[in-house]
Formats: structure tokens, sequence, C-alpha cells
């Protein structure tokens, strides 16, 4: 289960309640048979049952606090849940309630979030923690509005910690309901349209259990609309013949699980080469030596966390392109050495191949300023490092 960011607000379409078929709102294709009462309980009833029965066993469900639901919905954006569970165990360790979050180092925090990408997810967490604690007396928020208020939290998680904590009636639209709910009511369109999404978060509202008289709570809907949709109602070859909603189900009884959702426009990426520096200095005495880093600058690519010198900006030619463009930074133009290795990543929508290069600084040259400091290994081992700057350290570490 991968969750993507939150969407906007519904909006009214379609026709009147218990009218099952074919219906086009606008350029929109669907079937509104979501718009019948009986309809949504059946497959609430299904789905539900099925919950039941194979709903996985994660530490954030067995113990379903707002703090810890917020984490959880946090790390799971953009990353799998197998990835996810080890960082949440070590964190919910280190960080056990929002006030302790909020008095954590960010250097520490960032350590523990190393990997899991997307660093500006924690750094949203920290200062949202901060305002908790400022005014909330350290307590999560009870009200909506108070909890969309916090940074890096739209309408998506809000609506999912106080759904799955609270029970309150929130509806929730992320990667794996979009894709679900897209089949339910098979909806032919492009679900990245303004009109598709406002028909979307209206199906999601629609689809939540009823304020009275009601058999499960709007948490469990909504986690089970998410657990369907990351085991049975999958991308490509979905398991329909598992699936407890396809008697239901108006894409399936169409034939069209396959096209649904409509084709996404695919990134296109672009190419790029950087380079990277590591400078060393051998220390006297047999003392171990060090490597000339610094902590990321606010404004960056993954800032916040240490790297060796490296360009980040754009593409260049040739490492003493690169060192060049880092001059300003150090003071002085390294003297590029022998390529060490080339690592091949991807961040965003760049395809990078980052050559790292020994290097030196010139004899007789200023010491960079400061934020750059010569490190020992073991010291690297403990600094919150970008992804790239770990295979390095480890590189040099043997």
């Amino acid at each position: 289960m991968n969750r993507k960011t939150d969407g906007s607000s519904g909006a009214k379409s379609s026709k009147p309640n218990g009218v099952a078929g074919k219906v086009t709102v606008g350029e929109i294709q669907h079937d509104n048979a979501w718009q019948d009462a009986r309809w949504r309980g059946r497959v609430r009833t299904s789905l539900a049952k099925w919950f039941g029965q194979h709903a996985r066993t994660l530490p954030w469900r067995t113990d379903p606090i707002a703090y810890r639901v917020w984490v959880s919905e946090v790390m799971l954006q953009q990353t799998q849940v197998a990835t996810v569970l080890p960082y949440f165990d070590r964190f919910m360790k280190l960080f056990p309630t929002v006030t302790a979050l909020a008095d954590a180092d960010e250097q520490d925090l960032m350590k523990q979030w190393e990997g899991l990408g997307y660093y500006r997810r924690a750094r949203s967490m920290h200062a949202a923690a901060k305002k908790i604690v400022d005014e909330h007396d350290g307590k999560f928020p009870e009200s909506f509005d108070d909890v969309l208020a916090l940074p890096g939290i739209g309408r998506y998680t809000a609506g999912a910690i106080l759904s799955i904590a609270r029970d309150q009636r929130h509806p929730i639209l992320e990667g794996n309901t979009v894709r679900v709910f897209s089949r339910w009511i098979a909806l032919r369109d492009d679900v990245t349209s303004t009109p598709a999404n406002r028909l979307l978060w209206e199906v999601a509202e629609a689809m939540l259990p009823p304020a009275t008289g009601r058999q499960v709570s709007a948490g469990t809907f909504n986690q089970a609309a998410m657990e369907l949709g990351a085991l049975i109602c999958t991308p490509k070859a979905p398991k329909c013949d598992q699936c407890p909603v396809a008697k239901t189900c108006r894409a399936h009884a169409g034939g069209w699980e396959l096209e649904i959702p409509g084709k996404v426009s695919k990134t296109v990426y672009e190419s790029r080469t950087e380079f990277a520096f590591v400078v060393r200095k051998q220390a006297k005495k047999k003392l171990p030596a060090t490597f000339l880093m610094r902590p990321i600058p606010a404004g960056s690519r993954w800032a916040g966390l240490w790297d060796f010198p490296r360009t980040i900006q754009r593409s260049l030619d040739s490492p003493q392109a690169a060192a060049a463009e880092l001059a300003p930074e150090l003071g002085s133009i390294i003297e590029p050495a022998a390529t060490l290795t080339t690592i091949k990543h991807a961040v965003t929508k760049y395809r990078i191949a980052l050559h790292v290069h020994g290097g030196d600084l010139p004899a007789g040259s200023p010491p960079p300023p400061p934020p750059w400091e010569y490190v020992t290994l073991d010291q690297m081992a403990e600094l919150p490092l970008s992804v790239t700057g770990r295979r390095i350290a480890k590189l040099l570490a043997g």
C-alpha cells in the first residue's frame, strides 16, 4: 500500500437516489449505482466482513491512537507498508508522544527518517508537533479544522486520522481508494482531472457508514477500502475472483477493471549528470582520516541531511565544471581526482548519474567556511545522510 497526497473537495453530480445505470456528468462517464442506499449498504457489508477476516495486523491498527495513526499515515505516503514497518517501530520507541517529537533534535529526527525519502514529511511532522504542544497543550486536536491547520496535513490525512482514531465521519481519498472507488462506479475518465476528483470525493463521503444505525465505523470502512486496494483491487491484475465486492462492482460487471482507473499521464524523466567529491584530510599520529561534509541548506534537495561536496542544481559535463560550481561555497576550487564510483538514482522527474570523484583542495587554501567541516567515518555513521551520501560513506568504510 502506498499513499498519495490529498485531493480537493466534493461537488454534486449525477441522477436521483436509487437510479442506477451509465451516466455522463459534464465529460465524466460513470455508473451511478453508488447513489442507491441499498447498493452502498451491500458494498459496506461485504467489505466489512472481508476486512474482519483478512485485515493485516499492523502496529498502528492494534493501538490506533491519533498520534500513532498520524505517524503511520505520513510514513505511508508514497511508501510501501513493508518499508514503513521497521521505521515506525523505531520511531515510536524514540518519539512515543507528540511532546517527545516536538522536543526532538532535528538532526536526530532526520537520522531516524533516513532512507524513507520525501524528507519534507519529517520536517512538517516536527513543525506540526511543536504547534500541537504550543496551541493544544500537547494533545492531538479533536476538530477537523484544527487538524487540517497542522503543517503537512491535508484533507486525506486529516480524515484518515480522525476517522480511524476518533471514529469521526470523514471520507478519505488516496492512491488505493481512488482506484477502488473508480472501479466501483466504473469511472472511465482521467482520475486526476478536477471533475473526476470532485466526484470521487463525493463517492467517498456517500460510501461512509450512516451516522445512525451503522454496523461498522467510518474508520473501519476507510481502512477496509484502503486494504482492498492494497491486497485485491491492485493496479495491475486485480484479483476479482477474491474480491468481496465483485458482484456489485460496476467495472467488473462491464469488464472494465483493467482499463480503470483511466490512463494517467506518465512522468517524463529528464536525464541529469551530477558530481560529488570525496575530499579527504589525513590526520597525524595515527588519528582517523576525516572527510569534508556539510548539512544541506534549507530549500535544497534533502535539506537538513548531510552530504559531501556535490552539485544538484543542474546537469554538468565535467568534474572541472562541477568544481567551479562549488567554489563559491567552499572558498576554493577542488582539484578533481580519479572517479571512485558512479551512482545512478532517480529524484522526482530526474534520472541522475552521480559521478563520485576523489578531490583535493589546493595547498595553502583556507579551510572551507561553516557549515563545512571534516568528519570521521565513525561520526559519519551517526549523521543523517542523503541516500547517495550514505552509499558513498559505505564505499569509504569498505
